[in-house]
């Protein structure tokens, strides 16, 4: 499937998913969960009642356990599903009265797994944004730490990566992740833990990078190797669909409640 089709095919909203007509102005990105719950079925509530604001800027770890609905928040905040009960509030206006499209344009994911066609670099990274010209992408690439290996290869930006970037290594592939949030330029950014896969030497170089793009930017990391929530402003830990901590690193090691038990287990097993 070519990249103008996949373009195409996003801009399709299901009816399921059609949100109000709203955008924001002079958007900051500020994100506030309030009551939420959620449920995939009537059986199984995989949120319950979060209170959650994170603030312009800030950078929060959702910390737990598989299961515990880490995920599941961020893609809430994504506009994927709407909560069963209570609002998600973007700058104080419901999410659900937003624009999808302005939404989703609004914010930047890197995932553990990046999606890669069987196309060229150039066209892979413009597909964060179609309208980039090559002196964006470039700049893009050196602030992820990407240009380097890139321009190492033998047609450079216009080497063909292969199915699923098979001609890539799992560090490069993020980079070229990070670079894409970068064209991108979001107010908001959810990392859903893109160092998990990598040998020291490749987590270093996406580790400068990640740096660099939270920069100013809100944004939400589901983590599941805590030596990377250190140095966030705050660490939420949720357990069971609910949030039972929050503090940054000494905080809440100080507490020894559920993130002390779940880092010192980490800890004993690295």
């Amino acid at each position: 499937m070519s990249i103008k089709r996949i373009i195409k095919l996003k801009k399709l909203v299901p009816e399921a998913m059609k949100h109000g007509d709203k955008t924001i102005k002079e958007f900051i990105g500020k994100i506030d969960f309030k009551n939420v719950s959620f449920s995939y079925n009537k059986n199984q509530e995989i949120l319950h009642n979060i209170n959650l604001e994170i603030n312009s800027g800030e950078s929060v770890a959702l910390v737990g356990e598989s299961g515990v609905g880490k995920t599941t928040l961020s893609e809430l905040i994504f506009g994927y599903y709407q909560p069963s009960k209570g609002n998600v509030f973007l700058d104080n206006i419901n999410i659900s009265k937003l624009k999808l499209k302005w939404l989703r344009d609004q914010i930047a994911i890197v995932p553990q797994e990046i999606s890669i066609f069987n196309d060229t670099l150039i066209n892979n990274i413009k597909y964060a944004n179609p309208k980039a010209n090559f002196e964006d992408i470039i700049r893009a690439a050196k602030a992820a730490n990407a240009h380097e290996f890139i321009m190492s290869l033998p047609k450079k930006y216009k080497t063909l990566v292969g199915e699923r970037g098979v001609k890539l290594s799992v560090g490069q592939k993020q980079r070229i992740a990070i670079t894409m949030a970068f064209l991108k330029n979001p107010k908001i950014l959810i990392l859903d833990e893109p160092t998990s896969a990598l040998d020291a030497k490749s987590e270093r170089n996406v580790q400068e990078g990640i740096k660099r793009l939270i920069s100013g930017r809100t944004t939400v990391i589901i983590a599941h190797r805590f030596s990377t929530v250190k140095n966030v402003d705050k660490i939420v830990v949720l357990d069971k669909g609910k949030v039972v901590e929050e503090g940054n690193h000494r905080e809440l090691m100080k507490k020894k409640g559920k993130y002390y038990e779940l880092y010192s287990l980490q800890k004993g097993l690295d």
